[in-house]
């Protein structure tokens, strides 16, 4: 019978059954110009991700599927439709002339956008498998093909058998929503020649087969050893293929689930086989116009190339279960489910990519968990699939999320949102300083970025964020009208950055402190962070914590003061939000320089030893247990990035923005890992804001103010930049296409808009340039503060300022 099936690992189109084979390589690849990376072969035994938004699978890039993750230990991967697991995974296997031979060490690993391919040559057949697996959009469903090449010049005859594994449990804090995970049972449906699986106790199923009928079928049998941990069943198909010389066949499966009903799995089950093929069409037409939005062409092509598949692995984490909503989670494998902070990062960096759409889900989301867990304008941090919240909020969640609000609205102009989250922000404040401001000094007390046992008095991201959080407050309440509370909430800012500055500065360190504390609470710090720099072996660490603890003999038990200890990244989170005075964020960022390696910024800093500068090794290699002790990430190493474009500094910024881009596709083809450059989630949401706020909103210097229906440009290229292109940024109902190009001292700017009645605000430094033009014609710039600034309207401006 005829059926469809992939070609070349993309293509999918009618072909023959396994019991009538064709050739197929005279038909055109329409796919040829999907892009595409090839993984590292030492990392074959590493993770892959076939995402999708309702089903993702996890497995090994070499095609088997280990026991891996450690949230709920060793069930972190499989094929996973949250808030249940699916499968463990699947084994497939080929008999031929007496041998067999399972498919379980992949030769290669191929990434794409939507989709990915292992592939395994075994010339004691005579044969070349590829495996092929996408997720489609919406679906409780994968998809998974076998392509078979006989690549001798006489037919041959195989059997081939596919065992699905099923695995159906609840989701890490199942217990708490009464989730308990029963025995599996697997059943022959006769009928649709295909396994339905069912956990005994629940109304948990998934089913998997093939359009092709088996030659045989059975259950409980072991393949090729596999023998996961876990409750699940086996249960296998067998194929009879009949290859002629040089032909090719496909057998695909269809792999579908469903934690409510047998019937919505059977459902899904036939929606995906029969329309596999425009499912895959409509996903690959999907990714490609995420790659169109803010598409970026400059000289670092290896960032260029990072960027654009930043836009794919950020979509990869979206995970969307009806009964609690739509989001961006935070990383996988263990980290698939819903946190406030991350998203107060992330989703920053997703408005400049142009998701709009998932900006507002993700945010309508934790605001709703948010007031159903706490109903206090308090944002939870840690909230799991089956809507059981971990952590209710650390401190710092609650302003950050507040600063989203206004950010998101300076990029929509969406004035119904901004009412309609508004009374959160007021009431997250209020919270804020109410519960949390024990000593009333306007700094907040508790655990903020760092999750570092003692690290809960008054913290500088805290004090930061909450800064940023009422200077952006202040501006919403003008904007709705509350003047006098605008009044306040700026007052309070103006406040908050006196005292970051005053307070939380060391000179000694040339640092924003650690935390503000009491001399007992530092000393309690020191004992453990010498045992920890002591333990990893940081003689210089060890020196300064014992030099510091010397210093604290003569200080009151209670007399509170800023502490540099740990060195964590988080002290430049003051530069981060462009709150430091000049003359100290210049002197930190400097500072901040000494507590890095090639890939990035230290977590924290007394990790860091004298040969950090140089070591490009591996950090997997050398963990025996999951830690991110000794960790450098790309949320920090953004971090530094953001903070050096807001002083001016964007060639230093570019070497952080190099640094990070070292990671990309070190382990996982077109991803880069939460721990660089190899440990950690395989991918991570708030990697997007490390590189989207420097490249978009610093480098190119794209400012967007929709509710006034204007975009200012402040752009400010690193040295080794001459040219530089940014299309289809959204800002509004407006996008934006930007070239960027310098020669000697005259710098052009070529800008198209889609709506031609609103402003573009040309901005830069004072003096720079003594001659502006404007489409050939001489323009007079207006002063404004420390800048030039040039408003041009039109949907085509061409600006030429020549120093």
């Amino acid at each position: 019978m005829k059926r469809l099936c992939f070609l070349g690992g993309l293509l999918l189109l009618q072909c023959t059954a396994p019991s009538d084979p064709a050739t197929q390589a005279s038909r055109p690849d329409r796919f040829a110009d999907v892009p595409s990376l090839t993984g590292r072969p030492a990392y074959l035994r590493s993770p892959f991700l076939t995402a999708g938004d309702r089903v993702y699978l996890v497995g090994h890039q070499d095609g088997q599927f280990p026991d891996l993750g450690w949230h709920v230990t060793g069930e972190m991967g499989g094929l996973w439709d949250h808030p249940i697991k699916l499968l463990d995974g699947f084994v497939a296997e080929l008999t031929a002339e007496g041998r067999t031979v399972c498919l379980t060490e992949a030769d290669t690993f191929r990434n794409y956008p939507f989709a990915n391919a292992h592939l395994y040559r075994i010339p004691e057949m005579g044969l070349r498998v590829e495996r092929m697996q996408f997720v489609p959009d919406g679906k409780e469903a994968l998809v998974v093909d076998y392509t078979f090449t006989n690549e001798r010049d006489t037919a041959q005859a195989y059997t081939f058998r596919w065992t699905g594994v099923s695995d159906l449990r609840p989701v890490w804090l199942g217990e708490r929503t009464g989730m308990v995970d029963s025995t599996d049972r697997a059943t022959w449906d006769e009928a649709g020649q295909r396994w339905v699986v069912q956990d005994a106790g629940n109304p948990w199923y998934v089913v998997f087969g093939s359009e092709t009928d088996p030659s045989a079928h059975a259950s409980g049998e072991a393949s090729c050893a596999y023998q996961p941990a876990g409750r699940g069943v086996s249960a296998s198909l067998r194929y009879n293929l009949h290859l002629p010389p040089r032909a090719t066949v496909h057998v695909m499966f269809t792999v579908a689930g469903s934690y409510r009903s047998r019937q919505a799995a059977l459902a899904t089950y036939e929606d995906v086989q029969t329309n596999a093929a425009a499912l895959l069409e409509a996903k690959r037409t999907r990714y490609a116009r995420l790659a169109q939005q803010s598409e970026l062409s400059i000289p670092d092509k290896e960032i260029q190339q990072a960027f654009a598949w930043l836009k794919y692995s950020t979509d990869w984490l979206v995970r969307e279960v009806p009964e609690q909503g739509r989001g961006l989670s935070a990383g996988l494998p263990d980290y698939p489910w819903w946190f406030g902070v991350d998203n107060a990062y992330a989703l920053k960096g997703v408005l400049a990519i142009g998701q709009t759409d998932l900006v507002y889900r993700t945010i309508a989301l934790i605001h709703q968990l948010s007031d159903s867990a706490n109903g206090n304008g308090r944002i939870v941090h840690e909230v799991s699939t089956n809507g059981a919240v971990f952590n209710p909020g650390n401190v710092n969640e609650t302003p950050q999320f507040a600063s989203l609000i206004w950010t998101v609205y300076e990029w929509t102009g969406d004035r119904a949102f901004l009412e309609r989250y508004y009374p959160t922000v007021k009431e997250g404040l209020d919270w804020l300083m109410t519960e949390n401001d024990r000593d009333g000094n306007l700094l907040p007390d508790g655990f903020g970025m760092m999750e570092i046992h003692g690290l809960n008095s008054e913290m500088v991201d805290v004090a930061a964020y909450t800064q940023r959080a009422f200077a952006d407050a202040a501006a919403m309440a003008q904007e709705l009208g509350e003047d006098s509370l605008a009044r306040r909430y700026a007052d309070l800012a103006a406040q908050l950055r006196r005292k970051i500055n005053d307070d939380f500065w060391v000179p000694a360190f040339r640092s924003y402190a650690d935390f503000i504390g009491t001399t007992e609470q530092a000393r309690h710090l020191i004992d453990d962070a010498l045992i920890r720099a002591d333990t990893l072996h940081k003689p210089w660490a060890v020196d300064e914590l014992q030099a510091t603890r010397r210093a604290l003999a003569s200080y009151p038990a209670q007399q509170k003061q800023g502490f540099v200890l740990h060195h964590n990244w988080v002290v430049n989170t003051p530069m981060e939000m462009g709150i430091a005075d000049t003359a100290k964020a210049l002197a930190a960022l400097e500072t901040g320089h000494r507590f890095v390696n090639p890939y990035g910024v230290f977590v924290t800093g007394i990790d860091r030893d004298e040969t950090a500068g140089e070591d490009e090794s591996s950090f997997a290699q050398h963990q025996k247990v999951f830690t991110y002790t000794g960790a450098v990430m790309t949320l920090p190493t953004g971090v530094q990035a953001i903070a050096e474009n807001n002083y001016g500094r964007p060639d230093q910024a570019l070497d952080y923005l190099r640094r990070m881009t070292r990671s990309f596709s070190f382990a996982l083809p077109g991803s880069l890992y939460e721990v660089s450059p190899d440990f950690g989630m395989m991918a991570q949401a708030w990697t997007i804001y490390s590189f989207a706020v420097p490249l978009v909103q610093q480098f190119f210097g794209i400012r967007p103010r929709a509710y006034a229906q204007t975009i200012r440009l402040q752009p400010q290229m690193p040295s080794a930049w001459n040219e530089a292109r940014l299309a289809n940024v959204k800002v509004g109902d407006n996008a934006l296409d930007m070239q960027y190009y310098r020669t000697g001292g005259e710098i052009e700017l070529q800008l198209h808009q889609r709506q031609a009645d609103w402003s573009l605000e040309v901005a830069f430094p004072a003096g720079k340039f003594a001659r502006w033009e404007q489409d050939g014609k001489v323009v007079t710039p207006r002063r404004e503060g420390n800048f030039d600034v040039w408003v041009a309207e039109g949907r085509d401006v061409g600006l030429r300022l020549t120093e």
